[in-house]
């Protein structure tokens, strides 16, 4: 079968591989029909994920239809349509059982990791009765993919460990699709005032449709002081950094206002300041979290609900045999527009 295999820092390519089989009883042998790029792909074509060797078929996002399944497998038929999650569980291991599945001890970030992923035409999962799940009938799969992966991140790790409260202030530093995930999700809780931060008047424009109440430029404006004046010198309840880079987190703590939360949800692969000497004394809260997903059945509900539609975050589609072609787009945002990409093998 075609996959999408990493070769080491900056090296990826389209192969032939050996299509997965059943290893476990648990396991599941999902045919995959859309799956996608995330930025942390990105950042493991830059080196910054360790865990991840060479070798490795990537990708942790996608829908697909059950092709096998294991003797202990219970939840799923062959031929049934199920969504992957990014996080795979036991969910009867003491994280498991504490909702922390992004730490099960049998699980977790395995997927275009620590196992091969889901850019390819096969995937396996393990613990697919808690690590699958089904899909309505007659629900837009493209769209659903987003729920593999950045919105319960953007929701968990953005607006529930940020505490985002309604009427409160809430700044989201990258406009990128987990900060526009954090957005969306964010206005379940009816916050006053969403600034969305970032280098790209294109993606505003995107954050402004999709519920954005203030715009700013960091690269033209001193975001600190636009913040600071929108908020009467206070600064926000609530700064998410979404991007993963040194300086929008150190800008998070600029934003914060005092008895505000810090929440982090990019992936860092190099070490960001933290201004003690300043933040000491302003009883904030810096949060950190790999996203559990924890919450993916109540987002299907709500997008079954149409309370919350995913849809408008696809810019792009390819297919598998183009998939070099579509990481090239997708890591040329700011030139290429680009969200969310869907890979269809």
């Amino acid at each position: 079968m075609k996959a999408l295999v990493y070769h080491g820092p900056g090296a990826k390519s389209l192969d032939d591989v050996v299509k997965p089989a059943i290893i476990e009883p648990g396991d599941a042998l999902v045919r995959v029909t859309h799956t996608t790029i995330c930025g942390t792909d990105l950042h493991i074509l830059k080196g910054d994920v360790a865990s991840c060797p060479p070798g490795r078929t990537l990708g942790h996002e996608g829908v697909g239809v059950v092709e096998q399944i294991g003797s202990a497998v219970s939840s799923f038929r062959i031929g049934d349509h199920v969504l992957i999650s990014c996080i795979t569980s036991c969910g009867r291991c003491e994280n498991c059982r504490r909702g922390m599945y992004s730490h099960c001890a049998s699980g977790g970030w395995m997927l275009g990791n620590t196992i091969n992923g889901t850019q390819a035409e096969y995937v396996r999962i393990p613990h697919a009765d808690t690590s699958l799940y089904p899909i309505p009938v007659g629900a837009d799969e493209e769209a659903l993919v987003m729920l593999s992966d950045i919105l319960p991140t953007g929701f968990e790790c953005g607006v529930l460990n940020g505490k985002i409260a309604p009427g409160g202030t809430v700044a989201i530093v990258g406009a990128g699709p987990i900060g526009l995930a954090c957005l969306l999700t964010a206005q379940f809780y009816s916050p006053g005032a969403i600034y969305m931060v970032d280098i790209d008047d294109k993606r505003l424009a995107v954050a402004r449709r999709f519920g954005a109440t203030h715009l700013i430029n960091s690269a033209t404006t001193d975001a600190a002081a636009a913040i600071a004046e929108l908020t009467g010198g206070r600064g926000v309840d609530t700064s998410v950094e979404a991007v993963g880079i040194p300086a929008t987190f150190e800008l998070c703590q600029d934003l914060v206002a005092a008895g505000g939360v810090i929440a982090n949800i990019g992936v860092h692969g190099v070490k960001a300041e933290l201004h003690l000497e300043r933040l000491w004394s302003h009883n904030i809260t810096i949060t950190t979290r790999l996203v559990d997903t924890v919450s993916t059945a109540m987002l299907l509900k709500t997008v079954a609900a149409a309370k919350l539609d995913p849809a408008p975050l696809i810019t792009h589609r390819f297919s598998l045999a183009e998939a070099l072609t579509a990481y090239d787009v997708f890591a040329r945002a700011g030139e290429t527009g680009a969200l969310k990409i869907i890979i269809t093998p």
